[in-house]
């Protein structure tokens, strides 16, 4: 039988797994375990009416190590913010795919089982409007109405902010998806999201499914 010490902390994920907690019913994210101040709260869906997700980092446990709270990623401002929420607010699930992207070869690379199943290249932001770096993940996934308009037959929302873009709509999101200028792959021309040939990203689209990890290297 495993053993813990009530209060401790436990890492979650590796580069083979991550997990991922959904809050049906939205959640409260605090700066610590047990309360304390607030660092944002969350509705059942986002703006673009997508389930809440939030990327498990790790976990406050019992003495029995049952999970009381969960060390979360945030999609909120600044990137990189972490918070705490109740574990019973929220259904953990698993992911066995991450997402790599590296800016200076402007070049994607989906792993699947810690394996790279998918590399493409892609447009990156511009030297004005850079991609920003760091640790992500996947917070929403959206179909947009018109396939051939300037973010292709899909959209892989990150858990990202544009670092210089912030009067944009819904504070200046990353994401991942196609594009109507297929002359701009390869090319560093975003206002910051990462752009795919159309079809590349239908099969990425597959498999980065919430939760999942994206990490962007300078």
């Amino acid at each position: 039988m495993s053993r813990c010490t009530s209060g401790e902390e436990r890492r979650l994920g590796s580069d083979t797994r991550a997990y991922v907690g959904v809050a049906p019913d939205g959640a409260v994210a605090y700066r610590a375990p047990g309360g304390g101040p607030v660092v944002q709260s969350f509705g059942k869906v986002n703006v673009n009416g997508y389930p809440t997700v939030f990327a498990i980092v790790g976990a406050v446990v019992r003495s029995d190590c049952k999970p009381l709270w969960y060390h979360v990623e945030l999609p909120v401002r600044p990137n990189g913010t972490k918070g705490y929420v109740r574990a019973a607010a929220v259904e953990v699930q698993t992911v066995g795919s991450r997402t790599e992207v590296d800016l200076s070869r402007r070049k994607l690379t989906l792993y699947r089982g810690g394996k790279p199943a998918l590399t493409s290249t892609v447009a990156v932001g511009s030297p004005a409007t850079p991609t920003p770096i760091g640790r992500y993940y996947v917070n929403q996934r959206l179909i947009p109405g018109d396939a051939s308009g300037p973010y292709g037959p899909a959209a892989i929302g990150v858990s990202a902010f544009s670092n210089v873009l912030t009067g944009w709509a819904q504070g200046g999101p990353i994401g991942i998806h196609g594009t109507n200028e297929p002359w701009s792959i390869g090319h560093d021309v975003s206002n910051g999201c990462i752009r795919l040939p159309n079809a590349t990203l239908s099969r990425l689209f597959k498999d980065a499914v919430a939760g999942t990890p994206v990490i962007i290297h300078p």
